[in-house]
């Protein structure tokens, strides 16, 4: 009776105990079918031709326009707007629409924005090119034209014109939008809010939009010379001193593959900066970009972008042969 007891315990204990484990694995048996499935359907999607989202029949332009002005608290003309977002090669398309069903000379009243992307061109790189003078008084004329070529880049302008929610609005012909085609429609919209307010006004829009990208980067990752000791010798010419000379600081594990070199930069009896790197090249190169960028108030510790400045005069930088550590 005992051994009986015993086993019928020990079984009692192994069931619990598969019970307890099968409960624990919180999988159904539907999880599987069902991703395979999902699977299968964006395979299918993939393959099917994208759709347009301006041309559903629910679509809304002028609601659309609308809820663009209110969003972004802009003071857009509707007729600029849609003026703005209008490119010749949609007009161009919707010509060859009625030259199929019949009409030998269609006239498309839609006026596209040529001559807005014209006009942008003109004010978009003075405003950022101001901007960046007001906001970075030391850096060369060299270095901020550099670092506004970057912001005008055509990959900057269209991940812009979409963070603002303008892809969708666009009327092109293209399907994907290329990047030249939004960079150019950023172009337009610039030079329409400069027709609706005043150019103070669409500074502001550029500075909240555009130029507040560089508050995330390091700017001496953008602006990164190809002969910086070139540069540093020219400044040092420019105040009448001592070309640099590099000196090796310390150095460590130089007969293995984790040697580091620490190199220091003076100009007679002057330290200038200092540099850590795996070659004795390396280490002079990164002293010369850190002198560079402590001039220029570009390192890390300097204070950043500032995006709350409004420009109300025109600045001019000095160009790097008239640099000299006396204009900071």
């Amino acid at each position: 009776m005992n051994s009986l007891r015993n086993c019928s315990k020990l079984l009692l204990n192994v069931s619990k105990i598969n019970v307890n484990y099968t409960a624990q694995r919180n999988i159904r048996r539907t999880y599987a079918p069902t991703l395979i499935e999902l699977t299968k359907r964006k395979k299918l999607l993939k393959t099917k031709n994208p759709e347009i989202r301006n041309q559903f029949l629910e679509w809304n332009r002028d609601s659309e326009l609308y809820a663009f002005n209110q969003r972004l608290s802009e003071k857009f003309e509707m007729d600029l707007l849609e003026r703005a977002l209008t490119h010749r090669s949609h007009v161009i398309m919707e010509e060859e629409k009625q030259k199929k069903v019949g009409i030998e000379n269609p006239v498309i009243n839609i006026p596209d924005n040529s001559e807005l992307i014209a006009e942008g061109e003109l004010i978009l790189p003075k405003i950022v090119e101001n901007y960046l003078n007001l906001s970075l008084p030391y850096a060369p004329r060299e270095c901020i034209q550099i670092l506004a070529n970057y912001l005008l880049s055509a990959e900057m302008l269209s991940k812009v014109t979409k963070g603002i929610g303008l892809e969708e609005l666009i009327f092109t012909a293209e399907f994907p939008i290329d990047e030249i085609t939004l960079a150019n429609t950023f172009y337009a919209l610039i030079a329409s809010l400069n027709r609706c307010t005043d150019l103070n006004h669409t500074s502001i829009f550029v500075r909240d939009f555009l130029i507040v990208n560089l508050a995330e980067k390091d700017l001496m990752e953008i602006y990164c010379p190809d002969e910086p000791f070139v540069i540093l010798d020219d400044i040092l010419l420019n105040e009448d001193k001592l070309p640099v000379e590099p000196r090796i600081i310390g150095q460590s594990g130089i007969m293995t593959i984790q040697s580091v070199y620490h190199i220091g930069l003076y100009s007679g009896e002057e330290f200038i900066s200092s540099g850590f790197g795996d070659s004795i090249e390396e280490a002079k190169t990164a002293a010369a970009m850190n002198a560079l960028s402590q001039m220029f108030g570009l390192t890390d510790s300097s204070q950043p972008i500032r995006c709350n400045l409004q420009i109300s005069e025109t600045v001019e930088s000095v160009p790097l042969k008239k640099w000299r550590r006396s204009n900071s």
